[in-house]
């Protein structure tokens, strides 16, 4: 059963309430998981068991995403924003820097995390901004057709959908390499994470034009592309390794760009050998 935890941020109106749900299981070095835009804490369904077996894991809502609560007036859903809130969580929590693991947008802010010295070891599955104009362009279009798309599909008819593999290809193919191994419910509940994300407009409009040029040293970094990954594409993992040429870059055969679900044991495997 998902928690929920209350905790004060500064804003340029003084301090204001977030609300952050997320998940926690397992016991032993603290691992904090964080999803994509769009997505929820369950996109990490598929390796949570598997990483409890050796970590404290919590999978966590982001501001504006799943059950949490949306950020204050003021306070950006971009890398200067948000990474403060995550700090706070941590403390709010009592997480003194957890080793984390983030997809896509997870990855980013994991990175970004890393970049402030706030975690021990990132682990970065397809994180974003490692692009070219035409890449971010195809990106942004990829992701805004799925938003347009779960907003304007009925409820009832995703519904339908998704109780055939036929239907969850259509839903998630773009994100899964393996749609077909998506549960029906969880493929619905998706859609509606994504369809209800308040944060998602601001999140996309945080970063236009704008790429991950910094370097992180002396924080263990590892990238993980999936090799079928049909929103940001491969090579885009060579770049980040060029960026941060300490990272390990590990290729993830067959996997999508949210990889978790297509591949769980080799993705658990990755982020427990990245976070040692």
């Amino acid at each position: 059963m998902a928690a929920t935890i209350t905790f004060p941020i500064d804003t340029p109106t003084g301090p204001q309430p977030v609300r952050v749900v997320y998940e926690r299981r397992g016991t032993g070095r603290p691992l904090v998981l964080l999803h994509g835009i769009g997505h929820h804490w369950q996109a990490w369904e598929p390796v949570l068991d598997i990483l409890a077996v050796e970590r404290e894991v919590t999978a966590v809502d982001l501001p504006g995403f799943g059950e949490s609560s949306a950020l204050p007036d003021g306070v950006r859903h971009d890398l200067e924003g948000v990474a403060p809130v995550l700090a706070a969580l941590f403390e709010a929590l009592g997480l003194d820097r957890p080793d984390v693991a983030g997809n896509s947008l997870g990855g980013l802010l994991a990175l970004e995390l890393g970049r402030r010295k706030l975690v021990r070891s990132v682990t970065a599955l397809a994180p974003p901004r490692f692009w070219s104009e035409a890449e971010r362009r195809y990106a942004f279009a990829v992701l805004t057709a799925m938003r347009v798309g779960a907003r304007t599909m009925p409820l009832p008819l995703i519904g339908r959908l998704a109780r055939t593999a036929a239907g969850r290809a259509v839903l998630t193919g773009t994100i899964y390499a393996r749609p077909g191994r998506r549960s029906a419910p969880a493929v619905v509940a998706e859609a509606r994470a994504m369809r209800e994300a308040t944060g998602f407009e601001a999140t996309l409009a945080s970063g236009p034009d704008v790429v991950f040029t910094d370097d992180i040293p002396d924080v263990p970094v590892t990238i993980g592309w999936g090799t079928r990954d049909r929103v940001l594409l491969p090579r885009q993992g060579v770049r980040a390794k060029r960026t941060i040429p300490a990272a390990r870059l590990v290729r993830l055969p067959g996997c999508g760009h949210v990889p978790m679900n297509d591949d769980p044991a080799l993705v658990a495997r990755v982020i427990l050998d990245g976070s040692r």
